[in-house]
């Protein structure tokens, strides 16, 4: 698969949810959706404030344009409105590797089919059209709600990276790091698509 394939902006279409390449045109909606919660004071993770939502969307599409990062705005179709945003990230085309991550979503979509649908996208187009042998996501120890997420989508825990990142507040992360690999997506696949349509 050529380099371009792997780094080129993409859309994504599901029943619930659009993923759409990732620009301004969406920010007051964005910042609609980072009230819904307040989500900038969880301390785990790292999710902008409203004043901060500008410098994040530019750091992410520079990332895209360095080739590390495919960016997406999260769109939730009833509304057709943004509700959150995701990331293929840390994109190893080499050796056909994604992360996804740095996703978050307002609070009156989580643990719903939404979130489901996106992630069933995100690894469909990577297993199934970048021809991925591995998908990892990665998220802090004290962040039980994504870790449990993330083992409800089938993902195997790989390790710990102790020690492994400051935050922003010299507070030292635990990376738990799971991955999807490439032999395990046919049931992955059949149990999200299953989750899915006990919504319909």
């Amino acid at each position: 698969m050529a380099l371009h394939a792997w780094i080129k902006p993409i859309l994504l279409q599901g029943s619930y949810a659009v993923l759409e390449p990732l620009s301004h045109l969406r920010n007051q909606e964005f910042i609609d959706s980072l009230n819904d919660g307040e989500l900038w004071k969880l301390w785990y993770t790292w999710i902008p404030k409203p004043e901060n939502l500008e410098a994040e969307i530019n750091r992410r599409l520079d990332l895209q344009v360095k080739g590390s990062m495919i960016p997406f705005s999260v769109i939730d179709k009833a509304t057709n409105k943004a509700v959150g945003m995701t990331t293929y990230m840390n994109i190893d085309s080499q050796n056909k590797r994604v992360e996804i991550g740095s996703t978050w979503y307002r609070k009156s979509v989580q643990r719903t089919a939404l979130n489901t649908e996106c992630k069933l996208m995100l690894l469909t187009h990577a297993f199934e059209d970048l021809n991925c042998i591995a998908v990892e996501f990665r998220t802090h120890r004290f962040n039980r709600k994504s870790r449990n997420g993330i083992e409800r989508l089938g993902a195997k825990l790989d390790g710990i990276l102790r020690n492994h990142m400051i935050m922003a507040d010299g507070v030292l992360r635990d990376t738990y790091v799971y991955s999807i690999i490439a032999n395990e997506w046919p049931v992955v696949k059949k149990h999200l698509t299953h989750e899915l349509q006990k919504n319909r």
